[in-house]
């Protein structure tokens, strides 16, 4: 089997990172490995109530990075946050599993909701991981929340973001993934720390996998709410509405003084979407 990690030193480094995240964070919660779709899948447990909310990481992410928007769901809800084999983080770290597209991911997250739920499931996805939420199709969602999704178009990708890109690629530094990660953000915000050290430890240590095909445009028979940052320099507003009507027919809620990571900027007001659905 095929690494997505380029030895196994590096995967270690990554998995201690995870863990050391997981073990600081002062909301209790449990960790297991699942089977799900054929891979070990890590899953992460948090909360509590009626609802649970199925939190999916992003390209190159693991629900690890992601801890302020977990905080903000596990306040309100039972969250369950797997990371995606194939990508950095805690799972299996096989390099085979985008052969099926996003077909694959979806069945591969229909298998966690119906291993890690029992009740009524809101989807929740950011990026790549908004994609893998549109994707899947298991009779327990009640909702899809799908926060800058990849899936409904191609990515617009600037000079600029192109370069820090590929300088955060050759020379993984701080300095690097700080230029890169400021891109990624609303104007004058500074990115957390913690999304620093991971952002350079992924690109000295993983070659992750993932899926670049557009979702079917085709009616759901799920409700979804699409939200995006106003600064977002991958899914600029006027993109990603139209993409979101010609897919979904649906319009989008533009959240200001947000870029692409929203997630780590208002994640309470993110969190505040996914009651559409309970309420």
């Amino acid at each position: 089997m095929t690494s997505i990690y380029r030895t196994p030193e590096g995967r270690d480094t990554i998995g201690r990172w995870c863990a050391q995240q997981f073990d600081a964070w002062a909301i209790p919660h449990e960790r297991r490995v699942i089977r799900a779709h054929g891979h070990d899948t890590h899953l992460l447990t948090a909360g509590a109530g009626p609802v649970t909310v199925v939190l999916v990481a992003g390209d190159r992410f693991s629900p690890a990075a992601y801890l302020p928007l977990l905080t903000a769901l596990a306040r309100q809800y039972r969250v369950a946050a797997a990371d995606i084999p194939g990508q950095p983080g805690l799972s299996s770290d096989a390099a085979d599993v985008a052969g099926g597209g996003l077909t694959w991911y979806g069945a591969w997250l229909n298998a966690v909701v119906e291993e890690a739920t029992t009740g009524p499931v809101v989807l929740f996805g950011h990026s790549f991981g908004g994609a893998v939420t549109l994707a899947a199709e298991h009779p327990r969602v009640s909702g899809t929340v799908a926060v800058a999704p990849g899936g409904l178009c191609r990515l617009t990708v600037t000079p600029r973001v192109l370069l820090a890109f590929l300088g955060w690629l050759v020379r993984p530094r701080a300095a690097s993934s700080l230029r890169l990660l400021r891109l990624l953000s609303a104007p004058g915000r500074t990115p957390r720390a913690e999304l620093v050290e991971w952002m350079t430890l992924v690109a000295r240590h993983t070659r992750p996998v993932s899926a670049d095909d557009l979702v079917p445009a085709a009616t759901r028979t799920v409700p979804v709410v699409i939200a995006s940052g106003q600064h977002d320099v991958f899914l600029p507003p006027d993109r990603l509405r139209s993409a979101a009507e010609q897919r979904l027919q649906l319009d989008v809620d533009i959240i200001p003084a947000a870029g692409h990571l929203v997630t780590d900027e208002h994640p309470d007001t993110l969190a505040a979407l996914v009651g559409r659905f309970v309420d």
